[in-house]
């Protein structure tokens, strides 16, 4: 037995003497910091409270407008079968406003009315609204604007076709390699790397033509972030703050994590905020990009981005539950869905029909194949729907 362990002990020196120098040698450093706050933490994964990890630069607020209880404020259970549903997958936050008021709002484990955890990919989507915004400004001319005018290395190669449009619809053609189990793939060195404009500019290989064909891939809403810093002179973060955190009354700030000290806003996810703070960004949709009134987002944007795109699936079916970086359900249960939603079941959920926002954050979700509803949206939708669809 001692032998055993001997010979597995000199085994597993040599593999980590090996990795180390496969690290040293590729220059992927990254994999030092995904390691030590995955695995050696017990995860498999990344967690949504882990934004302290990273350099942020924060998402100001400025006069807070708080959200208005309704009379029947958590008076209401959610079903049972739906409960226990949401609770194997380790919800945290559970929020539902219907007419401008929170009828149901519920907590679970670390997570609170303020606690501040990940967006992940719905940062893709405040992604999205910010560019309508820096359209309304006319800082960004129109959807149709090339992308080589803001980037100039596009302009040398077959990426000289892309436009923003392309981008916000998943169909630029850049043949980034969106894994999220190989750790050598654009995701992961995006999210712990420290050089995302390096990282995602020195992918100028093409797979399809612009506009064609849907494929969700980060880079394409990494490129509208360094794009809308170009474009409108400021950062990710500070343009976020002016044209929605402070205007929209949210009631905390938020933090946006960093490649490195000073460096670029992790565009494809890493907002960090509270449940009933992202619910704005649905308010804000589900009156055509309008705040109490104000026009931030173009109506015509805002209407354009909750419809199909245009494209087609690598199977040349229409693609039909994907706009300007928000998802669709065309047709649940008689109602006409749009969301954004992240890796491990973030979602801004709105049902224009009913004026209803449902926000759902937790530690996880069921496993999600391609551009599927992921299965645990029904949770919440039929939840909703059944307290409050009346």
């Amino acid at each position: 037995m001692k032998k055993f362990f001997k010979r597995f002990g000199q085994f597993l020196l040599i593999v980590l003497l090996l990795v180390n120098c496969f690290i040293l040698f590729t220059g992927r450093t990254y994999l030092y910091k995904g390691v030590w706050n995955t695995y050696l933490k017990g995860r498999m994964g990344p967690s949504p409270f882990e934004y302290q990890i990273f350099d942020n630069r924060e998402v100001k607020n400025g006069t807070a407008q708080p959200w208005q209880n309704g009379k029947d404020y958590n008076k209401k259970e959610i079903p049972a079968n739906l409960l226990d549903s949401m609770m194997a997958i380790e919800t945290g936050a559970f929020l539902i406003i219907k007419d401008d008021s929170v009828r149901c709002e519920k907590y679970w484990g670390e997570f609170n009315d303020h606690s501040i955890t990940n967006s992940f990919s719905m940062a893709k989507t405040i992604v999205s609204v910010l560019v309508g915004c820096a359209i309304e400004d006319g800082a960004i001319k129109s959807v149709d604007q090339k992308v080589s005018d803001f980037l100039p290395e596009f302009a040398k190669d077959e990426r000289s076709k892309i436009t923003i449009g392309n981008l916000l619809t998943m169909s630029s053609g850049i043949a980034f390699d969106e894994d999220y189990v190989n750790p050598l793939a654009y995701p992961a060195e995006a999210y712990y790397g420290s050089d995302l404009r390096k990282l995602t500019l020195k992918y100028d290989k093409m797979n399809a033509v612009p506009g064609q064909t849907f494929k969700y891939l980060s880079g394409n809403s990494q490129l509208l972030g360094l794009i809308l810093k170009k474009a409108t002179g400021k950062t990710v973060a500070d343009y976020a703050s002016e044209k929605l955190w402070i205007p929209m009354g949210c009631e905390k700030p938020a933090f946006w994590c960093l490649d490195h000290k000073d460096g670029d806003e992790k565009a494809f996810c890493c907002l960090n905020s509270n449940a009933k703070d992202f619910a704005r960004i649905g308010k804000l949709f589900l009156d055509s990009g309008r705040w109490n009134g104000k026009q931030l987002v173009p109506e015509t944007y805002a209407l354009a981005s909750i419809l199909p795109s245009g494209t087609k699936n690598d199977d040349g079916t229409p693609t039909l539950d994907y706009g300007y970086a928000w998802w669709m359900i065309p047709q649940y249960k008689g109602h006409h869905v749009f969301y954004c939603r992240g890796i491990l079941g973030q979602y801004i959920i709105m049902v224009p029909d009913m004026n209803m926002i449902v926000v759902r954050l937790g530690i996880r979700r069921p496993k999600t194949h391609g551009s599927d509803v992921p299965r645990d949206v029904h949770y919440y939708l039929d939840a909703a729907l059944e307290m409050y669809g009346k």
